[in-house]
């Protein structure tokens, strides 16, 4: 049972580093990145709903405080993809990477002062280790040199923190709900969310009918199942489920395995080219994961042992 998280953790990682291939396809056919979140979550809710219509999923949230999973959803997915859409429209992807990658130090820290998880010295270095691989590789993808739009690293910040703050609120909130529960309540926060605000958009520009055109686009038809079944559903269940069984700086670390997954599709799906960096980033990323999680089972074997 114990393997269990740890093959979520590896599983989620490679889901969500198949998106940004996925995303991508979707925003070259002339989708809106708020567009692609709202049909996004839309997909997760309805098909999440037919399944809990279905009894093929259960979800009780009858008599039972909600506050804790309103937090989550607060967090992941409305306040993340709002901080990161936007950031990203005024940052370079390279940047957002470098800011995105930050994400388990800030976890880490974040847990060590509300959760009282505080990992060894010898696990921040692995972790900083696994970040740095990810940043160097987003370094040398520069292509025009560093142009930094602060206002654009200011909301891409803000996205760090919301995904931080949304690994406590998951692990906190799994002490009362079970993991589908919270990925359940997030997809219907999400497309409640995010279509009320495309919807908005759309009425301001006049455009209301494309809302109806784009999503039953055949091309689009895989991608947007994949990012909203799989990527949505999928994922962040696994996120959810090893949050409720690992640390949070084990957990989050796991994260920046997605880099490695999403340069490998790019290679073997879109033909784009592996260069002598990715290999340096991809090496310091997985010995810095591997190292954070070795020595967590060391240390639980050692304390069962005491």
């Amino acid at each position: 049972m114990q393997k269990l998280p740890h093959i979520a953790g590896l599983s989620f990682a490679v889901i969500f580093g198949l998106t940004f291939m996925f995303s991508k396809t979707v925003l070259d056919s002339g989708m809106s990145p708020i567009g692609l979140i709202a049909y996004r979550y839309l997909i997760a809710f309805i098909v999440f709903e037919g399944l809990k219509q279905l009894n093929v999923v259960k979800i009780d949230l009858k008599n039972k405080d909600l506050k804790p999973i309103v937090i989550v959803g607060i967090f992941q997915p409305v306040l993340y993809f709002l901080f990161e859409t936007y950031g990203l429209a005024r940052t370079t992807s390279a940047e957002a990477g470098m800011m995105i990658a930050l994400i388990p130090i800030f976890a880490t820290i974040l847990s060590a002062m509300i959760l009282k998880e505080k990992p060894k010295l010898i696990q921040v270095f692995f972790i900083v280790l696994s970040v740095s691989g990810v940043i160097f590789i987003q370094i040398f993808n520069m292509r025009s040199g560093l142009d930094v739009q602060f206002f654009g690293i200011f909301l891409l910040l803000m996205a760090v923190l919301s995904a931080a703050f949304f690994n406590i609120a998951s692990r906190n909130a799994s002490l009362d709900f079970n993991a589908k529960e919270i990925t359940y309540f997030m997809m219907v926060m999400g497309a409640i969310s995010f279509n009320i605000l495309y919807i908005s958009s759309l009425i301001v520009q006049g455009e209301v009918g494309t809302y109806f055109t784009q999503i039953f686009k055949v091309e689009l038809i895989v991608p947007l199942l994949f990012l909203g079944v799989v990527a949505s559903i999928g994922a962040f269940f696994l996120v959810n489920y090893a949050l409720s069984k690992l640390e949070v700086h084990i957990s989050s670390i796991y994260a920046n395995l997605s880099t490695i997954i999403a340069v490998l599709a790019g290679a073997i799906f879109l033909n784009e080219r592996i260069y002598f960096y990715h290999y340096i980033g991809a090496f310091m990323i997985v010995v810095g994961v591997y190292g954070t999680v070795q020595l967590n089972r060391k240390n639980k074997r050692l304390k069962s042992l005491q």
